[in-house]
């Protein structure tokens, strides 16, 4: 223990590299995340915080979330495009947009729009029930709202609407057909709108969402496209509402001469509406500013090869170069980054259940003379292993198990005897891999040794339900223990999730060089509490989970520490039984008729008595009120 120190633990999970100075490890071994106490920053204790939960009733998992990440968040992009407009002498603002549909929360939409008022911070709404969203929560008149995705009559007339109310609303077309039905509307509501429009730009993009830009994107118009709605509008009247040029590259953009080589395009186009008579005024550059998940500062899905600071820089700078030569007024830039602002507001905690060893380090005795041979042969193994006959003794191994497989699948080994000759089996990998990894050049079969040894980590959550993304797309999200990390994790583990489904598990994870296919984890014995948190999860985890094996959301609390006091505000209780159930169409009073009929026959059947129908009976009615996830 004496010979580990906190900065190995730093190092080894990458909190120094990708916590961005948000999270951390004291010098009690457990992970902080550092909050705000006026005007003093305090590291806060994470396996503190869930204990408090836990005490107030609330087992794991438990999704912690932090407001004032997120209001530092939006402070540090607004603070960056300011200075990059300050340096350049850029004449436009910057205004920033959220898009609703990355985290859509009432907590998260609450706060963005209270501290984001100071940067006149706007959201964008996809649909109809995230327009209504963006219009109660949105009270600054500076404040843009974005109305992307399929708009019918109710969607334009509510925009129209909003517009008459004197609120910051840009309709912008992503279809061809949209513009006659937004006019229609118009006239008939006597209510001008301020248009924007999408386009499809040809420039490249990179990542898992590189599909959602270029010529084969699913929304903008192309350039022919692009041309008769400038004809139409001419036509019909309405060219001076086209204000605002929108394009979106993707989500997590991991190059940045990718973004600027996006953004020349969109300026050329841009600033051929200005001389196509649109007055224009404001250029919507989407998303797509990353978040560097593992710290490496690459170029990578899961990472980025930029600062915040270069990225607003190179944007301006494109766009100021473009306005220069065209000799065109500068537009209001306006970003909707919603990854870059929510990511780092949320942590996925859960407890460790049980495990399963593949690796053996204790030396195991030898077989005694009533034991089966084959036994004896495998155990023999350990005592002639060196790097010499290495790959013989893999062989024979491997042989002499899978024949004690074969003889208990033929009557001739009893089950104990079949696993003690499994245990040795490992016992000898696990002596056999300590020499391969001093190899520098091992045989491949001896190569793959290591990763047959990772043990299982059953873990309390659901990664379809909390992690969608990790099993999806292969999304690298941080993992780390939140308590021990004084001490050296001896263990390699894969978590395991309570779902039954052989996809329910986290096997790739954080390395200094990369990805590694395990977890570093302390031993966790029977009865311990072992605790792990899962970070940088507010971006689409809370929206996109999904009910697989009808685990709901987790249990939910915002923290935040007031005169060095930690706070616990806005605890959202997670889904009970009866809540999924009725998500999926169930009526919980039919099912509990259902089985208290069946419980009633046995009694009538003299199975059980009535005192016994009413111990099952409560037991039924307790499970389903009861938390989705196991409760010790």
């Amino acid at each position: 223990m004496a010979s580990w120190s906190i900065s190995q633990s730093r190092e080894l999970y990458g909190v120094n590299r990708w916590g961005n100075d948000y999270f951390d490890i004291n010098d009690d071994g457990e992970a902080v995340v550092i909050l705000r106490d006026g005007a003093q920053k305090v590291p806060v204790s994470l396996k503190r915080v869930v204990d408090g939960m836990r005490e107030r009733g609330f087992a794991l998992p438990q999704i912690l979330r932090f407001r004032d990440l997120l209001d530092n968040r939006i402070e540090s992009l607004n603070d960056a495009f300011s200075s990059a407009i300050k340096a350049a002498n850029y004449t436009g603002e910057y205004r920033g947009v959220y898009p609703i549909k990355v985290n859509q929360q009432q907590q998260v939409i609450e706060e963005i729009s209270a501290f984001g008022t100071k940067y006149h911070t706007g959201l964008e709404a996809g649909s109809k029930a995230e327009l209504i969203a963006a219009l109660s929560y949105t009270s600054d008149k500076e404040a843009l709202i974005i109305c992307n995705g399929y708009k019918d009559d109710e969607f334009i007339d509510l925009a129209l609407h909003a517009t008459h109310l004197g609120m910051n609303i840009f309709i912008v077309i992503e279809m061809p057909g949209e513009l006659p039905d937004i006019l229609r509307r118009s006239r008939a509501l006597g209510i001008r709108p301020r248009l924007g429009v999408r386009f499809r730009l040809s420039a490249r993009s990179e990542g898992h969402w590189a599909s959602s830009g270029g010529d084969r994107s699913v929304f903008g118009l192309n350039t022919s496209q692009l041309i008769d709605l400038i004809d139409e509008l001419r036509t019909e009247q309405y060219l001076d509402c086209m204000q605002l040029f929108h394009y979106h590259q993707g989500s997590q953009l991991p190059n940045i001469r990718v973004i600027r080589e996006a953004a020349l395009e969109a300026m050329q186009v841009y600033v051929s509406l200005v001389k196509e008579g649109a007055p224009m005024g404001y250029l919507d550059m989407g998303g797509g500013l990353a978040v560097d998940y593992d710290g490496s500062q690459e170029n990578a899905s899961s990472s980025c090869n930029y600062t915040l600071p270069e990225y607003c820089a190179d944007l301006i700078e494109t766009v100021q170069e473009q306005c220069r030569i065209a000799n065109v007024k500068e537009p209001h830039l306006i970003t909707e980054s919603g990854r870059a602002i929510v990511a780092y507001y949320s942590v996925l905690t859960f407890d460790i259940l049980d495990v399963t060893r593949f690796e053996q380090h204790e030396p195991l005795p030898q077989p005694g003379k009533d034991q089966p041979q084959i036994l004896k042969n495998i155990w023999d193994i350990s005592l002639r292993i060196d790097e010499k006959n290495l790959q013989e003794c893999f062989n024979d191994a491997l042989y002499y198990r899978d024949q004690a497989r074969a003889q208990f699948t033929h009557g001739n080994l009893d089950l104990r005897s079949r696993g003690e000759a499994e245990r040795l089996y490992w016992w000898v990998c696990t002596l056999m891999a300590k020499i391969v990894s001093t190899m520098e050049e091992p045989p491949e079969e001896l190569a793959a040794l290591d990763e047959n040894l990772i043990d299982f980590y059953y873990a309390n959550f659901s990664v379809f339900q909390s992690l969608p993304d990790a099993w999806a797309i292969d999304q690298i999200f941080p993992f780390m223990p939140l308590h021990k990390l004084n001490e050296k994790p001896e263990h390699r583990a894969i978590l395991a999730d309570i779902t039954c489904d052989c996809d329910g598990k986290i096997d790739k994870f954080i390395d200094q060089d990369g990805i590694r296919n395990h977890l570093p984890v302390h031993d966790r014995k029977p009865g311990d509490d072992y605790v792990i948190g899962a970070f940088l999860v507010g971006a689409y985890q809370e929206t996109l989970g999904d009910l697989h094996n009808l685990l709901g959301d987790p249990h939910v609390v915002s923290v935040g520490v007031k005169n060095g006091e930690i706070t616990f505000d806005h605890e959202v209780e997670g889904d009970s039984v009866a809540d999924v159930l009725s998500y999926v169409e169930y009526d919980t009073k039919n099912l509990e008729r259902r089985f208290r009929k069946k419980v009633e026959e046995a009694v009538q059947e003299g199975i059980i008595t009535a005192a016994e129908r009413k111990t099952i009976m409560t037991a039924y009615r307790e499970t389903l009120t009861g938390y989705t996830y196991y409760e010790a």
